[in-house]
């Protein structure tokens, strides 16, 4: 394990049973969200968001043998925890001196916000855009995102005219 360099302070991250922790000096060199399908697949969600940090400012601080790891033959690497099976770090051939981690890791500030979006035009029809939501009522916590009704007028009765049949 090297020693931190001089930084603003340190960001600590952990998989989601605690069996692998890491850090980060920050700030972190840069965020994004990547909507690429292969981030999608690996996370199982909408998409990815990452924190980039130089290798030398990456720190395995507990459970480094329970990280397994997967390469792909492009060049990246996935690495994993082999007890929760969360993502832990992701590398990319082309560019051996950073590592990639996942924001959601994180407990606190990393020292960069996620401005960049990767891979933006694969972006699932069924992923949330900010549409706004509205609480659901009898659960508690949970919102949702009304559908768009077409709004009657008065006198716009779709059974009216049935009506006057009978």
């Amino acid at each position: 394990m090297t020693k931190p360099t001089a930084s603003a302070g340190i960001a600590k991250a952990q998989c989601l049973c605690g069996a692998v922790a890491f850090e980060i000096d920050v700030p972190a060199r840069w965020a994004w969200h990547d909507h690429s399908p292969t981030s999608r697949r690996a996370h199982g969600a909408a998409y990815a968001t990452y924190v980039g940090s130089w290798r030398k400012r990456f720190r395995i601080t507990k459970g480094k043998g329970a990280i397994t790891r997967y390469e792909d033959t492009d060049g990246t690497a996935r690495s994993f925890c082999s007890r929760c099976g969360t993502p832990l770090i992701y590398e990319r051939a082309r560019s051996p001196h950073m590592v990639n981690l996942p924001r959601a890791l994180f407990t606190g500030r990393t020292g960069r916000q996620p401005l960049y979006h990767i891979g933006i035009e694969e972006l699932q029809e069924w992923a949330y855009t900010g549409e706004p939501l509205v609480p659901l009522k009898g659960y508690p916590g949970v919102v949702w995102q009304r559908t768009k009704k077409k709004r009657r007028s008065a006198g716009d009765d779709p059974f009216e005219l049935a009506r006057e049949e009978v």
